[in-house]
């Protein structure tokens, strides 16, 4: 193997190193200390899987490799959020904690990952141009391909209110979600598209070795890093949790950001080298992938692992989970709105920023409210803007067609 992939895999391991021996020897010295090693490991493990994701594209074609890779992307935040329903079975104080991680990761990927990547492809695709140029862009445009993917979240978006109108996620409604990530899975498998995948950074090492050995490498840092990831969720969620009760911070706050950072930084790491590269639609397809698994089967997991835990046949939502449920979906629904035109303009993705920081100063259950009323008020005026996209982008997860080939350049050179 090239001497800077060891480095690179050595330097993540030695970072893990510490949360092992802890895991292994019981041993737990204080709350802070414990969530400081066991997020570290949470986190380099995270690359690892981003890694070994992102260069399995060299042997997976089409759709389905970007929803795989997304997939894979997120499972430290499946560790951490079924830890919690798992646990709120039997100790109902977890209960609270169950949706945390995902409506967290869901707003941060939506409301920071999306705004980033776009802002850095458009200045990546303007950097060599004059200011003043007539060519420069305003906006990334998205291939017709990504109609699927839109079309998808959207559902996803207009049955996930169904949640906080029933103030709880029942077992046969996790069963719908796991099912319709189980066709988009099934479908992305079905979408052909030309040309070379395009590796980054540590993954172009891995995709370059030959193929039998770029496999066992794939297979091993996936073997490694879950193992790892399986290991440090409970300590790193217990000691979110316990760090909460012993300084004094909100532990729902803990659980619901500071670990989704974790996991998250990765990914967007590699959505930003996709866009240094010139490849921003890429990014955006990742991101959004993972917006999809996240509201299918990470949501659609939780009640089956509360249930599984001792609980009841229902994950029970109190008062403030029900309320981050409103804001994630109203979120997701702009967001939809502002791709569904297929041009992600530079103000769209400022505006999508400051909304998401917005939250952090209004804690008060009325003004999330007004926050959520205010998002999708934005997002029927962008709906109504873009209402001859409306159809296409429902239709085209049913669509028979999946190829997509010359015709989508042609559209990308004129949006350009």
């Amino acid at each position: 193997m090239p001497p800077a992939l060891i480095r690179k895999i050595a330097l993540c391991l030695a970072i893990a190193a510490p949360a092992i021996v802890f895991r292994a020897t019981g041993f737990a010295p204080s709350p802070l200390l414990d969530m400081v090693v066991f997020g570290a490991a949470v986190v380099a493990s995270s690359f690892l899987l981003a890694w070994a994701a992102e260069s399995a594209q060299k042997d997976i074609s089409g759709g389905l490799a970007i929803a795989i890779l997304a997939l894979i992307a997120v499972l430290p935040e499946y560790a951490v959020d079924l830890y919690c329903a798992y646990r709120s079975g039997f100790d109902p104080a977890y209960e609270q904690y169950a949706a945390a991680n995902m409506t967290g990761s869901n707003r941060l990927l939506l409301g920071f990952g999306w705004p980033l990547v776009v802002i850095v492809a458009i200045a990546v695709a303007n950097r060599s141009l004059p200011r003043r140029d007539p060519a420069r862009r305003a906006f990334l445009p998205l291939p017709r391909a990504a109609r699927f993917d839109v079309g998808f979240l959207a559902i996803l978006a207009v049955i996930a209110f169904a949640i906080p109108l029933l103030g709880a996620i029942p077992i046969w409604f996790g069963v719908v979600l796991i099912a319709v990530f189980a066709v988009y899975l099934w479908r992305s498998g079905r979408i052909h598209s030309e040309g070379e995948e395009e590796f980054v950074g540590t993954a172009a090492l891995i995709a370059d070795l030959p193929t039998g050995r770029r496999r066992a490498v794939v297979i091993s840092l996936f073997v490694v890093a879950a193992a790892i990831i399986l290991a440090c969720a409970e300590p790193f969620a217990t000691s979110l949790v316990d760090t909460g009760v012993s300084l004094g911070f909100d532990s729902y706050f803990l659980v619901q950001w500071l670990a989704p950072l974790a996991s998250e930084a990765p990914e967007f790491i590699v959505a930003v080298m996709f866009a240094l590269r010139g490849m921003g639609a890429a990014a955006i397809a990742t991101l959004i992938a993972s917006k999809i698994n996240q509201w299918s089967l990470l949501v659609g997991s939780l009640p089956i692992a509360h249930y599984l835990g001792g609980g009841g046949s229902e994950l029970g939502l109190d008062a403030r989970q029900v309320e981050e449920f409103v804001l994630t979906g109203t979120q997701t629904v702009m967001g939809v709105a502002i791709i569904i035109g297929l041009r992600f303009h530079r103000w769209s993705a400022i505006a999508l920023a400051a909304i998401f920081a917005v939250q952090f100063f209004v804690t008060d259950t009325t003004g999330r409210y007004v926050l959520s009323a205010v998002q999708v008020l934005i997002a029927v005026g962008l709906l109504i803007a873009h209402r001859r996209d409306i159809g296409a982008t429902l239709a085209a997860p049913f669509r028979r067609s999946t190829h997509f080939a010359a015709h989508e350049r042609d559209e990308l050179v004129a949006a350009r």
